[in-house]
């Protein structure tokens, strides 16, 4: 079985900055891409950032230049920096991975419990 543990979530002023991480663990034969969702009350789940093993980056609108994403790939880790945050980014964060857990199996996507990240005025 494979679990992503999220940690970093908490209480942050506006213009703060907060790191998030997320560690996969389990049996893992290889990761392609490791990222961030959020979903805030109300509103519907949305992409923050992806990271694929190979180094390309995507990222929403609302948090280009202010978010960075990297990832340790020997620690089957993903990492957000969220620098000069906003009241609007307050919302459940969610690790998310497509791996593949067996030599033979197709790649398969795991989400983290998720972490809350509020950002006060």
């Amino acid at each position: 079985q494979v679990q992503l543990v999220e940690s970093g979530g908490g209480l942050v002023q506006a213009g703060g900055s907060l790191r998030l991480s997320c560690a996969a663990s389990g049996r893992i034969v290889s990761i392609n891409i490791m990222g961030w969702y959020r979903q805030a009350p109300g509103k519907q789940r949305e992409l923050v950032a992806t990271l694929s093993r190979g180094g390309s980056t995507n990222y929403a609108d609302s948090v280009k230049g202010r978010f960075t994403i990297s990832r340790d790939n020997a620690k089957n880790t993903v990492y957000l920096q969220m620098n000069s945050l906003k009241p609007e980014d307050t919302a459940v964060y969610y690790c998310n991975a497509h791996l593949r857990d067996t030599w033979w199996s197709s790649e398969s996507e795991y989400w983290g419990q998720g972490t809350q990240v509020t950002v006060s005025s």
